[in-house]
């Protein structure tokens, strides 16, 4: 079983800046990619970025330039640095974990676990 926490989600003004967290724990914790994900109030989650174990990065069109992913193995954890925030990006944010190789990590069906949210607030 792995255990996601994310933190750092809060209230802030439209072009402040937010670090998200996500610490991964588990007994044998792998990770091919671990990902960030939101959903707004009355719409689906949707996907924000990725980052795979490698390194390398994917982003939606909609975050590319403002939002950073990252990621420290040593620790087990992603971060998620957002700039330039819009009240768009408002939403709960949440981690995941994929453990099985699927070629595209873009969809909530590559992921094997879940973190609990945490509340991104952009007011205008």
């Amino acid at each position: 079983q792995v255990q996601l926490v994310e933190s750092g989600g809060g209230l802030v003004q439209a072009g402040d800046s937010l670090r998200l967290s996500c610490a991964a724990s588990g007994r044998t914790f792998v990770s091919y990619a671990m990902g960030w994900f939101r959903q707004a109030p009355g719409k689906e989650r949707e996907f924000v970025s990725h980052i795979m174990w490698s390194g390398s990065t994917v982003y939606a069109d909609s975050v590319k330039g403002r939002f950073t992913i990252s990621r420290d193995n040593a620790k087990n954890t992603v971060y998620l640095q957002m700039n330039t925030l819009k009240p768009e990006d408002t939403a709960v944010y949440y981690c995941a974990v994929a453990q099985v190789y699927r070629g595209s990590y873009v969809h909530t069906s590559s992921y094997d676990y879940w973190g609990q949210g945490t509340q991104v607030t952009v007011s205008s």
